[in-house]
C-alpha cells in the first residue's frame, strides 16, 4: 500500500465522489488559496469519468451513449488543476485524516495499487445508491443504474437480450422496482428503444418488449406535484407500460418478483430504482450522527457538527435548515445549490472565518418521459407560483439543467461548443446506442 503525503505549507483538501457536486467544488476551488497558501485538490472516485446522474437512465435504455457525454476525470484534472485518484474509497480515519482507496483493478489485474490519501480537509459527495431494503435475491438478480458503469453494464445485456426477443420472436420483458424519477424515465426510455430499434431494422420490437412498472406507494413520482404524477402515469399507460401502484416486492428470483399479497410478477431483466441510502464508505464514520438510510447529519455550512474537518454535500448529506421541517431533499438541484455555497465559502471556512448558513430554494422539479414527453412543476417564489408545464417547454427546461451544468464545469465557451458537437452528433449518428 502506498501513502500520498501532505505537502508542506500546502492545505490538502481531498473530495470524495466526482458527481454533480464533487465534481465542481474540484473545479472551483482548484488553484485558489487559503490563509495565502494553495489549496491542493485531489479527487477521488471510482470511476474513470463523470456523466450527469439525471443521464444515467438513458445510457442505460441506450438513447444515449456514454461515450459523447462523459468527462473524463484525468483530462479534466489536469487542465484544471486538481489530481485525481481512481479506486473506490472504503474507509476514512478521521482521527488520522485518512482516507484508504482500494486498489484499482482489471480483471485480475491490479493496475493502481491501494493507497491511503492524507486530508486536511474532507468533502463527501459520494451521492447515494437504491436501498433494496433487504429484499430477499435482488442483489442477486436485479440491477442497478446509481453508476456510469452499471448504467452501461445494463445496456450490454440489454441490447443482447433485445435482439434475441427480435429474432426467436418471444417476448421480454422488463420490471422496473421504484416509481420515482429514474423509475418512470427508465421506463419510458425502454419503450423509446424498441422504437428506435424498428427504426433501423428490428422489426417487432416494440411487440415483443414489455416494461412492468411496480411501485410500492399509491402513486408514482411521490415527491412531485400530483398533478405531474398522473400525467406521467397516464402517459406511461397510453405508450404500452404496465404501472402497477401499491404493490410491494417481497422477493425477487431469476424469473421475476413476488408480491406482498402473494401475486407474482415475470421479468425476464430486473432493475431496482427504489429507495435511497448512503454509500457503505459512510459506515465507516461510525461516531459520527447519520441518518437511518446512512447520511451524514451536517450543520449550517455542511460540516459535520462534531468534526469541522469534514463537509457532506448532496445525496450523502443530511441538512436541516431553519424554517424546513424536513431535510433538504436528495436531489440534484439540491446538490448543486450545496456545491455553489463551498465553492464560495469553504476557504473561508478553513482558516476558521464565519460564514452564513446554506440556503436552499425549491425550482421546482422535471420529469422527462424520453422524446414522448415531459412534465414539471415550477417553484413557488415569484411571478412562477408553482405553475405547471409540459411537452417542448418542460424538455427544454430539462435539456437546459445539463447544459448549463455543463457550461459551468467547462466555461461558457467551451460549454457551447459541446452542445453545439452533441446538437450535430445527433444528425449523423444513430438515434440510440445499437452496437
Amino acid at each position: 500500500m502506498t501513502t500520498t503525503h501532505q505537502v508542506a505549507g500546502r492545505h490538502e483538501l481531498v473530495i470524495i465522489g466526482g458527481g454533480v457536486a464533487g465534481l465542481d467544488i474540484a473545479t472551483h476551488l482548484a488553484r485558489t488559496k487559503v490563509g495565502g497558501q494553495p489549496i491542493e485538490v485531489t479527487l477521488v472516485d471510482k470511476e474513470a469519468a463523470y456523466v450527469w446522474k439525471p443521464m444515467l437512465h438513458t445510457i442505460a435504455a441506450g438513447t444515449s451513449d456514454a461515450r459523447t457525454q462523459e468527462t473524463v476525470f484525468s483530462a479534466h484534472a489536469r487542465s484544471h488543476g486538481f489530481a485525481y485518484q481512481p479506486g473506490e474509497a472504503i474507509s476514512i480515519d478521521r482521527h488520522r485524516r485518512e482516507v484508504q482507496v482500494a486498489p484499482l483493478r482489471l480483471g485480475d489485474v491490479e493496475i493502481v495499487p491501494a493507497r491511503t490519501v492524507s486530508y486536511d480537509t474532507l468533502v463527501l459527495a459520494v451521492g447515494s445508491r437504491a436501498n433494496d431494503f433487504g429484499t430477499p435475491g435482488v442483489a442477486d438478480y436485479c440491477a442497478k443504474i446509481d453508476s456510469r458503469s452499471e448504467a452501461i453494464a445494463f445496456n450490454d445485456r440489454l441490447r443482447v437480450r433485445l435482439l434475441q426477443a427480435v429474432w426467436s420472436r418471444e417476448p421480454l420483458t422488463i420490471g422496473i422496482v421504484g416509481g420515482g424519477a429514474t423509475g418512470v424515465e427508465l421506463a419510458a426510455e425502454l419503450v423509446q428503444i424498441a422504437v428506435v430499434a424498428e427504426q433501423y431494422g428490428a422489426n417487432g420490437a416494440s411487440t415483443y418488449l414489455k416494461v412492468v412498472l411496480i411501485e410500492s406507494g399509491p402513486r408514482l413520482l411521490a415527491p412531485f406535484p400530483e398533478r405531474v404524477a398522473d400525467a406521467a402515469h397516464r402517459k406511461l399507460e397510453q405508450l404500452g407500460v404496465s404501472v402497477r401502484t401499491s404493490a410491494r416486492v417481497a422477493s425477487a428470483d431469476g424469473d421475476g418478483f413476488q408480491l406482498g399479497g402473494g401475486e407474482r410478477i415475470a421479468a425476464d431483466l430486473m432493475v431496482w430504482a427504489a429507495g435511497v441510502k448512503a454509500p457503505a464508505l459512510l459506515d465507516t464514520l461510525g461516531d459520527l450522527e447519520r441518518t437511518r438510510s446512512g447520511q451524514l447529519v451536517v450543520g449550517p455550512t455542511l460540516a459535520s457538527p462534531v468534526d469541522p474537518h469534514i463537509f457532506a454535500v448532496g445525496d450523502c448529506a443530511s441538512l436541516r435548515l431553519p424554517g424546513r421541517d424536513i431535510p433538504v431533499p436528495t436531489t440534484a438541484q439540491a446538490a448543486h445549490q450545496q456545491a455553489l455555497y463551498l465553492c464560495r465559502h469553504l476557504p473561508a471556512l478553513i482558516v476558521g472565518k464565519q460564514a452564513p448558513a446554506a440556503t436552499y430554494r425549491d425550482f421546482g422539479s422535471l420529469v422527462s418521459l424520453g422524446g414522448f414527453d415531459a412534465y414539471g412543476s415550477l417553484g413557488r417564489f415569484g411571478f412562477f407560483d408553482g405553475g405547471f408545464i409540459r411537452g417542448r417547454i418542460a424538455q427544454l427546461g430539462h435539456a437546459m439543467l445539463y447544459r448549463s451544468y455543463q457550461a459551468r464545469l467547462h466555461g461558457v465557451l467551451r460549454g457551447s461548443v459541446l452542445w453545439l458537437a452533441d446538437t450535430l452528433a445527433r444528425r449523423v449518428r444513430p438515434k440510440a446506442r445499437l452496437s
